[in-house]
């Protein structure tokens, strides 16, 4: 029983570290991305999939007002909890959620990262719904992923991977306007989209 357990914890910092060390080699410094965003010092950020805070830290710097976490690994909060208490940064506030299922209130948020996390959820269109519900109107989602091209063997597995014209056709469906889309480099682009109305627009 022990084993197993060390085993777990040893998988969890193992995971911890190629996070860390993933996100730094391939992206540009999260502090630039989240500089050139549409956020201002008085908004509500959401992180969804925060992982070990690689995004969460950065944004918490640029807003007073409170910036959720959420993970639905416990562990990954602790160790942004632990960061952002190194920092003196006191406006983070852990949930332990999936995007699914998000608990917060609607048209609360004013942006939403989303970073390597939707090829990961169930249901793309549950996952993005929810988001767009949570946001506030004229809010921010930016969606950060692998591209699904057989050229670009690092990263997830193709098969669970998001095509972008895939992505921008379902926020689109959803109701969200694309604002911007990137690519930081061959294997990874972004999406911006914004909501700019309440109405779902369901076909």
């Amino acid at each position: 029983m022990n084993h197993n357990h060390n085993q777990q914890d040893q998988k969890f910092l193992t995971k911890m570290a190629f996070l860390d060390s993933q996100q730094r080699e391939r992206l540009i410094p999260p502090e630039v991305l989240i500089n050139q965003m549409p956020i201002h010092n008085n908004q509500t950020l959401l992180d969804v999939g925060a992982g070990s805070g690689f995004f969460t830290i950065p944004m918490a710097k640029r807003t007073i007002n409170k910036v959720y976490a959420m993970d639905p690994d416990k562990r990954m909060l602790s160790v942004i909890e632990a960061k952002a208490k190194e920092k003196g940064l006191h406006n983070i506030e852990p949930l332990q959620e999936t995007i699914e299922n998000l608990s917060l209130q609607n048209d609360n948020i004013d942006f939403v990262m989303a970073s390597l996390i939707l090829h990961e959820v169930k249901s793309l269109t549950i996952a993005l719904t929810k988001i767009f519900e949570v946001l506030s109107v004229g809010g921010h989602l930016l969606c950060l992923e692998y591209e699904k091209d057989d050229l670009i063997i690092e990263g997830p597995p193709m098969s669970i991977r998001i095509k972008s014209e895939e992505l921008e056709k379902i926020l689109l469906t959803i109701g969200f306007d694309i604002v911007e889309k990137t690519k930081i480099n061959d294997a990874i682009y972004t999406v911006l989209a914004v909501k700019t109305e309440k109405k779902m627009n369901y076909l």
